[in-house]
């Protein structure tokens, strides 16, 4: 039975594209993690509808951002860091793997943060032994992966973002956007500090891990297929996968800012996760407080495994090394404890993290461009010359923001 039969049982229940359906879920996750939400509650918060029109425009280019990494991975037959791998010399692909892996550190160590303030909100719990519980229970997600298959951990996936989008949707079924929410859908400013944080949510659209990660995730699916129909059959199923997953993580985005602008607009102390779900819990009810706290609970576990997977891969491709996986787990979590069992500031750390991941994305979306554009990877699949444009005129938008981002802050005016 080749990678795309489907057992006759299951064809007869389930679509055969449907089965097909699952890597883009997990690469989804980067864009529904405790960064993303500390940013979209706050522009809701501070500037409410304002910027509904900047998160749906983040959207639209992880969709297309993502779907270029998993065909990439599909029609290459390798991820983004082994095609690296291979043709940059020694000295330069030691170089590129220390910033890849600079940046999934300092992605994870926000995940981590976030979900050790949940656990704190939940259970009371001091921010070092939520950090603790947290690296222990992304471990036991990854095992699932290493014992029971991709397959099974893209369903794990699926059931933390279920959790997710009920947790952070809930607010809204109590109190339904305002009439006038639709007018955010309209591109517009109000001040410097709008700018500013329509930066940061544009500018932190694409998480490098997730484009490298995603490149692997497909290849490891579904392996190289050079038959031109099976290659056909994937790449509209990738699709799909890419644009379902992408719909979901953008509506919970979203959702975020929407909860925020209708219940915590001009609330004070809502530029934190623990004031947000303060502020959310006083005004929709303790349930809700709980919900909201859970989904964020989920966001860093979730996360920070798919985190340290996209690690293990930037690795293998980059610099030819594995290492086990506890190991992995234990290295990329000591940072994050340190930082907590200093007393430092989560907020901090979380826009510190953000600033170190801004210097990763030219490095992991200039090459996706390029490779995906050229006939010697991807054959006939090689991106068409108006794709090519738009990638890169996404490129330059992401690299230009995260520059403005850096700014503002080595300025101080961020």
């Amino acid at each position: 039975m080749t990678r795309l039969e489907t057992p006759p049982r299951a064809q007869t229940r389930v679509p055969r594209r449907l089965t097909l359906l699952g890597p883009a879920f997990v690469a989804a996750v980067a864009y529904v993690d405790p960064g993303n939400v500390a940013t979209n509650v706050s522009a809701g918060a501070e500037f409410g509808y304002l910027l509904l029109w900047v998160v749906v425009a983040a959207n639209l280019m992880a969709v297309l951002v993502q779907y270029l990494s998993a065909k990439l991975g599909l029609v290459a037959g390798a991820s983004l860091p082994h095609l690296l791998g291979r043709h940059l010399p020694r000295s330069g692909r030691l170089l590129y793997w220390v910033q890849a892996e600079a940046v999934a550190m300092a992605t994870d160590i926000a995940e981590v943060v976030g979900g050790a303030i949940a656990l704190q909100l939940l259970f009371d719990l001091p921010l070092l032994a939520g950090g603790l519980v947290t690296g222990v229970v992304s471990t036991l997600i990854l095992l699932v992966k290493d014992r029971s298959g991709q397959s099974a951990f893209e369903h794990t996936v699926l059931a933390f973002l279920a959790v997710i989008a009920v947790g952070f949707v809930a607010g809204l079924v109590i109190e339904p956007p305002a009439a006038d929410a639709a007018d955010g859908l309209m591109p517009a400013f109000q001040g410097a500090g709008s700018v500013l944080l329509a930066a940061g949510i544009l500018g932190a659209t694409v998480m490098p891990h997730a484009v490298y990660l995603h490149s692997a995730l497909t290849h490891d699916r579904h392996g190289h297929l050079p038959e031109r129909t099976r290659r056909t059959l994937l790449l509209r199923a990738t699709r799909w996968d890419v644009g379902l997953s992408m719909i979901i993580a953008g509506s919970i985005n979203a959702a975020m800012l929407l909860l925020a602008a209708g219940e915590l607009r001009g609330v004070a102390g809502t530029s934190t996760l623990a004031g947000a779900h303060s502020a959310v819990t006083a005004s929709l009810g303790t349930a809700v407080g709980v919900l909201f706290a859970l989904a964020m609970l989920a966001s860093g576990l979730v996360s920070t495994s798919v985190g340290c997977y996209a690690g293990a891969v930037i690795m293998d491709g980059l610099v030819h090394r594995r290492i086990p996986l506890l190991l992995r787990r234990t290295l990329t979590l000591l940072p994050a404890l340190a930082l907590l069992a200093t007393g430092a500031d989560p907020t901090r750390i979380l826009v510190v993290s953000q600033v170190v991941l801004s210097f990763g994305i030219p490095f992991a979306l200039v090459p996706l461009v390029w490779l995906t554009s050229r006939r010697r990877w991807m054959a006939t699949s090689a991106n068409h010359p108006l794709t090519t444009m738009v990638a890169a005129l996404v490129t330059a938008v992401v690299v230009v923001l995260n520059a403005l981002l850096l700014w503002l802050l080595a300025t101080g005016r961020g």
